[in-house]
């Protein structure tokens, strides 16, 4: 996986706890590090003589792992949580040990990792309460689940090790379980290696087919972009506008193949397969930028997306636009400030990154999560199906807006249907037509993020239209419809 060089720099084969000491130190403190020595002694000293089925002595993934979190610049209390995370599972130490040693929260994130336990494909009643301790463990403490994704992602980079059928579960619970959540969450960095490391291992020629493809795209771009940045750079400065970093992005390679599927692999019609991403300090220095790079090259039409005034529902902030650049070449740029920028980095997990000058960000309210005890006991109380699951929680998400600005959250390509009875069941029943933006629309249209979206009733209608439930998206619609189709059924 010549491409995953990030991961490789972090999972080098000799690293040692030096190297996470040193790593740990450049934002910690002198306690913090103190700590974390005498989490690898007490973890080294519990798995000794275990061995991984590389050979490999078992103290190194709890340490690569570790590693991954402080290079991340996670909260110490993660990096010794995570150094100890294998400890009550696989060794004969209990968690009272740990609290004696190393206190109660470090010991609470330490459990709720045990609580999850490893997820296995066993039938679909052993997946869904697996799904149910995962969804438990996050509403009770995130930090889990964020040491949980270092924990899949050392997996993960060493999967050659297993047996092809094992390697196979693991990368696709990895794709269809853990890489969702992390978009859920934000975690954008942790998204896309979670997709890349499993599209990896699950459609290898695939893997080497996009990798190809984006390495000759690539290719002599690397002086252009150069070149574009230090012209954009001078003409900020020439505005008074003070830029903190521009730099380019590469595209992942899983997110790069579900374009290049969608444009029937022309690689040209796919304008952000390296975006120049413009830091600022400010939210007015962001569009006053916007001005800047819109005078010096001409913007694509439609290509303008505001995610700072209508933020995307994990959070993801930022201004998007797609210029015409030098040449005419089509490039992409990504506006934000430093905090969006460690929001689309670290999601959630920013609440516990420690930023350049050793303090953490503020913490803010993830609505949705307080949702999931709700989530797991009724869904998960009552699904047979695992495609209600995917259905609600792991598809992205939009915003819709009713007529009074009100903000409803939809998976991706819901339709008028899913908002009226995301609004209310009795306006789902009674829903006869839709306007979105003003043009009527036929019911079973996908509805797109920002739309305005006005439903038209039929007051006498008495029950919804069973032909709905071919196109609606959402679990909530799905149930209202089948439980009024099938109430119409019985009295009858």
């Amino acid at each position: 996986m010549k491409n995953m060089k990030q991961v490789e720099d972090i999972f080098k084969p000799n690293i040692s706890i030096k190297d996470l000491l040193a790593c740990v130190k450049s934002y910690g403190s002198p306690e913090n590090c103190e700590t974390v020595r005498a989490a690898y002694v007490f973890a080294e000293k519990a798995h000794k003589g275990q061995t991984r089925k590389s050979g490999e002595s078992y103290i190194f993934h709890p340490l690569a792992a570790a590693y991954f979190l402080a290079k991340m610049r996670m909260d110490p209390n993660i990096v010794v949580a995570t150094l100890l995370h294998d400890v009550p599972e696989d060794t004969n130490v209990s968690l009272d040990e740990i609290e004696k040693k190393f206190g109660p929260d470090i010991t609470s994130l330490v459990r709720g990792v045990t609580k999850l336990g490893k997820l296995k494909y066993r039938g679909v009643e052993r997946y869904i309460e697996n799904l149910r301790k995962m969804f438990v463990a996050m509403a009770e403490d995130i930090r889990v689940m964020i040491i949980k994704f270092a924990d899949r992602i050392h997996n993960l980079y060493t999967l050659d090790s297993l047996p092809n059928k094992k390697r196979g579960r693991i990368a696709l619970e990895s794709m269809e379980i853990y890489a969702p959540i992390a978009n859920r969450l934000g975690m954008d960095e942790i998204k896309g290696l979670l997709e890349d490391l499993s599209f990896f291992h699950l459609h290898q020629k695939e893997y080497e087919k996009v990798d190809k493809i984006r390495d000759e795209y690539l290719s002599g771009r690397g002086a252009y972009l150069e070149k574009v940045m230090d012209i954009l750079k001078k003409e900020l400065k020439t505005n008074g506008i003070d830029c903190i970093d521009i730099h380019g992005r590469r595209k992942q390679l899983y997110s790069l193949y579900q374009k290049l599927v969608r444009k029937q692999w022309e690689i040209d019609k796919v304008y952000d397969v390296i975006a120049v991403r413009v830091i600022l300090k400010e939210i007015g220095d962001c569009y006053a930028a916007l001005g800047v790079i819109h005078q010096l090259w001409h913007p694509c039409k439609g290509r303008i997306k505001d995610y700072i005034a209508q933020p995307k529902p994990n959070g993801y902030k930022s201004i998007h636009t797609t210029v015409f650049c030098l040449d005419g070449k089509i490039v992409e740029f990504q506006i934000r400030t430093m905090e969006m920028h460690d929001e689309d980095e670290y999601g959630v997990a920013a609440h516990w990154h420690y930023d350049e000058m050793g303090v953490r960000l503020p913490p803010k309210e993830v609505s949705w999560v307080k949702e999931l005890a709700e989530i797991q006991k009724e869904i998960l109380g009552k699904m047979s199906d695992l495609n209600d699951m995917k259905i609600d929680f792991f598809k992205n998400h939009i915003f819709v807006f009713t007529p009074q600005g009100d903000v409803i959250d939809l998976p991706d390509e819901a339709t008028p249907v899913d908002f009226a009875y995301q609004i209310h069941s009795d306006l789902g029943d009674k829903c006869s037509g839709a306007r979105v933006n003003d043009h009527m629309v036929s019911l079973d249209t996908p509805l797109k993020n920002g739309d305005m979206v006005e439903i038209i009733v039929e007051k006498n209608r008495k029950k919804p239209n069973p032909d709905w439930l071919k196109t609606v998206k959402t679990r909530l619609a799905r149930e209202h419809i089948k439980n009024r189709v099938n109430n119409e059924k019985i009295r009858r």
